[in-house]
C-alpha cells in the first residue's frame, strides 16, 4: 500500500461519502454539505489515497477537513475518517499532522474539535497530539444522544534547525561527544556519525 495525501477535489466526493456513511452511520453529513465544505473558501480538505490499489473501493484510505477563516486565529477540525482496513497504521495521525501544519501556515493560534465521548481511540489520538479537553456538549451527536468532548490545541511553533550563525564559535572537542565522534565511529559524508 502506498499512501499519497493531496487536497480533496469534487471528484473525490463520491468515495468520501461512501466512507462517511460507513464511518458515521447515524450522523453522516449529506453529500451537499460535504461538497460545500470542499468547495468552501475557508475549507482545507485532504484525502489520503492509494492510486495503485487494484480494488477501486480501496483507493480512498481516509480524509480530513479543517475550517480556517483567514485572519481569525482559530480553526476547527470538521471531520476525519480512515477506512477500516487502514486503521492502526498511523493514517489518522498523519492526516491530523497535515491539518495542524496547514493551520500553522495560516497563522492559526488555536485548533478546536469535538470528539464523541464513546470514541476512546480518537480521544487518545487527540490527547497525544496535545489537544486538551475544554468542555462537554451534552447529547451533541444525534440521533444517538452521545456527548461531544470539546478539545483545543494551542498550535505550537514550527520546529526549525538553528542557523549556522547561531552555532558556538569555539568549542573544545572532546572525543566521544556530540561535536567529535568517538573512536571507531566514522563520520558519514553528511557529517553525521554512522
Amino acid at each position: 500500500m502506498s499512501v499519497f495525501m493531496r487536497r480533496a477535489r469534487l471528484d473525490d466526493v463520491a468515495p468520501i461519502m461512501t466512507l462517511e456513511r460507513a464511518t458515521f452511520a447515524n450522523d453522516a453529513w449529506s453529500e451537499q454539505m460535504m461538497r460545500a465544505e470542499i468547495e468552501g473558501e475557508h475549507g482545507y480538505y485532504l484525502v489520503a489515497v492509494d492510486e495503485d490499489a487494484e480494488n477501486p473501493d480501496e483507493r480512498l484510505l481516509g480524509y480530513a477537513g479543517l475550517y480556517a477563516p483567514a485572519g481569525t486565529g482559530d480553526a476547527d477540525v470538521q471531520t476525519i475518517a480512515v477506512a477500516p482496513f487502514t486503521r492502526g497504521i498511523g493514517l489518522g495521525r498523519g492526516l491530523m499532522h497535515a491539518l495542524i501544519t496547514h493551520a500553522r501556515r495560516m497563522r492559526v493560534a488555536r485548533v478546536f474539535l469535538e470528539v464523541r465521548a464513546d470514541n476512546p481511540i480518537a480521544k487518545a489520538l487527540y490527547d497525544s497530539l496535545g489537544f486538551v479537553e475544554i468542555g462537554v456538549r451534552r447529547g451533541y451527536y444525534q440521533p444517538d444522544g452521545v456527548d461531544a468532548i470539546a478539545m483545543r490545541l494551542d498550535v505550537p511553533e514550527a520546529v526549525t534547525r538553528p542557523a549556522a550563525s547561531d552555532a558556538p564559535t569555539a568549542r573544545r572537542q572532546v572525543p566521544g561527544t556530540a561535536t567529535t565522534p568517538a573512536r571507531g565511529i566514522r563520520p558519514s559524508s553528511t557529517g553525521e556519525t554512522a
